[in-house]
């Protein structure tokens, strides 16, 4: 822990600043510390800086508190990741409202090759439970090197979690809450094991931060955002599994879910999202696979002829350059790494597929033909 965590701490602590003018912040003074030292004047010139935010950087009271969170950090084994910190998740870097600070216990790799989110009700039926533990043994039998994340709550979470653990793959849960203490505490015991196997507990919250529901469902953008894919098992009309699932729509993120039997009451919610459009339905790995591009690699070669005299526009070449050096790339990584908002690539990318050069795979994936 340096000393430089304190400010980055303090900066998430000052009333009415959010992780999007955080980020404002430091991309124009250069570092959380130097936040702290800007003049009241300079800072109310930043773009989303007002009189009153300004005002509130230069008399808050906050080092203090920040001063106890780095000593629980340290007291306690728990990782703070920084928005610029090589280890912070990339596919969370890529929503616009990932938090500047994540903490975290345990050691995960949070950015493993392969993340998928699995959430649904907390009152799961035999088959909601049944349908999970399937899933997830047979993406463990064909070896994927993978992390299960879900909310630790009742329900389909726990299943995900315990499955996951009886199978051999890291596990992660999201809390609604700092890292002090585990809810629901009958969950203490697996969140213990999930440590111990490779996978951990992750929340955006500072420590003794109040249990609230309202916490929880700010929680599932975490959720939405560490996962390449969001796979909702069973669900009323109403709750957090359609909230995650609304998220991860709004971050461009495959949202899967399973169908049930007509009438039931948490299998309306899947079947809400498949009718309207906002998930594909799924019934085995095999259906995640071929939508998101996991399966064999293709034997066919591409259909397209490439335009040999199409004159590239700066972004264009931009993106293809990035996919001419990675190879196949899913799209929220192309907005990281060309540095390009998505109402930007997303037409972009289209363009290239029209003129031949970029041919889109399943799973929003692209590569250049």
């Amino acid at each position: 822990m340096t000393d430089n965590l304190i400010y980055k701490i303090a900066l998430s602590l000052i009333p009415g600043i959010g992780s999007v003018t955080a980020k404002s912040l430091i991309a124009y003074t250069g570092s959380a510390e130097q936040v702290f030292r800007e003049k009241e004047k300079a800072l109310r010139q930043i773009p989303g800086v007002g009189s009153v935010v300004a005002k509130n950087i230069i008399n808050s009271e906050v080092m203090t508190r920040a001063g106890r969170e780095v000593e629980f950090l340290q007291k306690n084994a728990v990782n703070a990741l920084f928005y610029l910190d090589e280890d912070y998740p990339q596919r969370l870097l890529g929503c616009y409202d990932a938090p500047i600070l994540l903490y975290v216990k345990g050691n995960p790799f949070l950015n493993c090759p392969k993340v998928i989110s699995i959430v649904g009700t907390r009152h799961a039926t035999e088959y909601g439970r049944k349908i999970v533990d399937q899933f997830i043994s047979v993406l463990a039998e064909r070896g994927y090197r993978m992390i299960i994340v879900s909310g630790l709550a009742y329900g389909i979470d726990i299943q995900s979690h315990k499955s996951a653990l009886r199978t051999g793959l890291p596990t992660v849960a999201v809390m609604g809450h700092g890292l002090e203490t585990v809810y629901p505490p009958l969950h203490t015991a697996i969140a213990k094991e999930m440590i111990d196997n490779q996978g951990g507990l992750v929340s955006d919250f500072q420590s003794y931060s109040p249990i609230d529901r309202t916490n929880f469902l700010r929680r599932n953008r975490i959720i939405a955002g560490l996962s390449d894919a969001t796979i909702v098992v069973e669900s009323a009309k109403k709750g957090g599994a359609l909230v995650t699932a609304d998220i991860a729509n709004s971050y461009n993120r495959d949202v899967f879910a399973f169908p049930g039997k007509v009438g039931d009451l948490y299998s309306e919610g899947c079947h809400f999202l498949i009718k309207s459009n906002r998930a594909v339905l799924i019934e085995s790995v095999s259906d995640l696979e071929y939508m998101m591009n996991w399966s064999a690699t293709q034997s066919q070669p591409d259909a397209i002829q490439p335009c040999l005299f199409y004159d590239l526009t700066p972004d264009e070449k931009l993106i293809v350059d990035l996919l001419r050096s990675e190879g196949e790339t899913a799209i929220d990584l192309i907005c990281i790494k060309t540095m390009l908002p998505m109402n930007k690539v997303s037409p972009t990318l289209l363009n290239l597929e029209f003129a031949g050069i970029v041919k889109g795979l399943p799973g929003k994936v692209f590569k250049v033909i």
